[in-house]
């Protein structure tokens, strides 16, 4: 089982993270996780929020790792 920590601090909207990511970038973090589940434990996943800071990115990041999971 693949066990995601979906911190959303790292989006460029937010205060802290600095990281300058986007929506795209957990959707391609999250697709690239569940095809390592599916060839390495039968897709299994688990998936837990950890942080983001700005309401209006964490909502927007959290939909396009939440679709992507479901597409997976």
């Amino acid at each position: 089982m693949i066990f995601i920590s979906a911190g959303f601090d790292a989006h460029q909207d937010d205060p802290l993270g600095q990281m300058r990511l986007v929506e795209d970038d957990y959707s391609w973090a999250t697709e690239a996780l569940c095809a390592l589940a599916a060839r390495q434990s039968s897709g299994r996943v688990v998936s837990t929020l950890e942080g983001g800071y700005d309401l209006g990115a964490l909502a927007r990041s959290v939909k396009a790792h939440v679709q992507a999971l479901m597409a997976a």
